[in-house]
């Protein structure tokens, strides 16, 4: 046994087989779900996996997983770890172009994919040349487009419920595509064993990794039910995927939404008795702590220990409105990427005042993007990680050479946040370098004057983007969502609240109120947005009402 993903769920599997694995609610508010054992989702992604390899799908290959949230893609990223095929997350809100891009990026031979999409597969089947086998989950709407698909409920039927593969190896990869904030989706490559150990801490988030892959299943032997996971955000991103495969390596419960309804979620947490919640940043949680403050005011929490915010940060006005709501419940801000798992936690102190400060783990470092080597104390570098990191971007050696290295025969990872270190050790994250705004030979990071922004009382949700200025070379730009019933918010005022966190040349400059903040399924800040909204406003006179 090696630490393959596939043999470390299987060994689960055997020692706890009965034990319920998932709850899924289909349609939130409507009481349709499934639930299934460990037992029963292994048997279905055996089903997939044999049908996969007898449809000609060969074990190195790639296959998208165009889906919601499910069942099914569990099932499907189960099947492909079990067959050796190379499991690719798509993003489902891409439309056509986009789509061609990624099946054709990923070289996807096989897909499985939501029926509702059927019309978007439609369109980038013909310039996906090596797509040829696609399964499809429900049936299509209505006039839409035919395809050659083989419903999942055929292609699972007849096929072999047992295992019956061959070896695997820690070796064997896995895909994880990531959009960022800018640019076209990249496809980090991870070796499984380094995904294990990187971005699934080994086992154990808050204790020792194993020694061994055996200690994996002894463990969860050793232990007992009773914890339930609930990972919010869309499958198709990293963090809910990889929240979901720490559960199973408990041996614990997974609770899924199909989509994310505030309302439903405290619902389901109250119903499922959940442990731990999932999600990103202010996005996601302030339309929580909306419903929670207001129609669902008295939810029944007493059994949430944990919820943790990655992939954007959680802003310190959200943290203190949540410990106000749910005093007993611990907030974890934690801090990583797809390129390197998993790299910290954010202090206690962290905010507007002090920056994003965070406890990093021994394998994080701040470094010299030029010579690669450890920054001193309070000079500026990336955050760098070495160790299990990825082997690099599939199909973009470019891109590959520029972000990962060998030093002293260690491989390292130079991620994109710039960053400080102090005295004892602790980080300041200042922000994306690619995003880093200069105005008048001063560099400011978007996240900062965000944190500063979304602290103000009336702002619910805020971007920050330079703008081109004749006299600064850039200006701070601030596109500003307004919480309900706010009375509209002014440039001067907007200013003066953030001089009482940021120095003078990080103050905005123009402010665009917008009725919504436009990102992603998962929270992830969509900057081309921003920019292109605050450059429109700023041609027509600055300041003004986004559509």
């Amino acid at each position: 046994m090696e630490y393959n993903l596939a043999d470390l769920f299987e060994s689960v599997v055997d020692v706890v087989p009965e034990r319920e694995a998932l709850v899924y609610v289909d349609h939130p508010g409507t009481g349709a779900e499934r639930r299934l054992t460990y037992a029963e989702l292994d048997e279905a992604a055996n089903r997939l996996a044999h049908h996969l390899l007898d449809a000609g799908v060969r074990p190195g290959e790639h296959l998208g997983l165009h889906l919601y949230n499910g069942v099914e893609y569990l099932q499907t990223v189960l099947a492909c770890l079990k067959a050796r095929i190379v499991p690719v997350n798509v993003n489902y809100r891409y439309v056509e172009e986009e789509l061609v891009y990624l099946y054709r990026d990923a070289d996807l031979t096989a897909l499985v994919y939501d029926a509702e999409f059927t019309d978007r597969v439609a369109a980038a089947l013909p310039r996906s040349e090596r797509l040829r086998h696609l399964v499809r989950v429900g049936a299509p709407p209505e006039g839409a487009a035919a395809l050659d698909a083989v419903p999942l409920e055929e292609a699972t039927a007849a096929a072999d419920p047992g295992r019956g593969f061959g070896p695997r190896s820690g070796d064997d990869l896995f895909i994880i595509y990531t959009g960022g904030t800018t640019g076209m989706p990249k496809g980090v490559l991870w070796r499984q064993e380094d995904l294990f150990f990187a971005g699934l801490f080994g086992g154990d988030p808050s204790g020792e990794p194993v020694k061994r892959p055996e200690e994996l299943a002894e463990r969860v032997a050793a232990g007992g039910a009773g914890i339930t996971f609930f990972p919010a955000p869309p499958l198709m991103h990293g963090t809910s995927t990889l929240t979901t495969f720490i559960a199973f390596h408990y041996g614990q419960r997974v609770v899924l939404h199909r989509k994310y309804v505030p309302e439903e979620v405290l619902r389901t947490i109250e119903k499922e008795k959940v442990s731990s919640i999932s999600l990103v940043g202010d996005a996601m949680l302030r339309p929580l702590i909306d419903a929670l403050a207001g129609p669902l005011r008295g939810t029944d929490l007493s059994a949430l220990f944990s919820l943790s915010s990655s992939g954007a940060i959680m802003s310190e006005t959200v943290r203190a409105q949540l410990r106000e709501l749910m005093p007993h419940v611990v907030l974890l801000n934690n801090f990583g990427s797809t390129e390197s798992g998993s790299n910290g936690r954010a202090t206690d102190d962290s905010g507007p005042e002090k920056g994003f400060r965070l406890h990093v783990n021994e394998r994080t470092q701040v470094v010299d993007p030029a010579t690669l080597e450890p920054v001193a104390t309070g000079a500026i570098g990336r955050l760098a990680q070495r160790g299990h990191v990825p082997l690099g971007y599939y199909n973009d050696p470019a891109k590959t050479a520029e972000t990962f290295f060998e030093r002293d025969g260690v491989r390292w990872v130079l991620l994109g946040d710039m960053a400080t270190v102090d005295a004892d050790g602790v980080v300041t994250v200042l922000g994306r370098g690619s995003q880093c705004i200069n105005t008048g030979g001063e560099k400011v990071y978007p996240e900062e004057v965000e944190q500063a922004l979304k602290s103000h009382p009336d702002i619910y949700d805020a971007l920050v983007a330079g703008v081109p200025d004749p006299t600064w070379g850039s200006h701070v730009a601030a596109v500003v969502q307004q919480r309900a019933g706010s009375a509209p918010l002014g440039l001067t005022a907007v200013q003066e609240h953030c001089r009482r966190h940021l120095a003078g040349y990080k103050v905005p400059r123009q402010l665009v109120l917008t009725d919504r903040i436009q990102r992603s399924p998962s929270g992830k800040a969509d900057y081309r947005w921003a920019k292109k909204v605050a450059t429109e406003a700023d041609a027509e006179g600055g300041s003004r009402k986004a559509p």
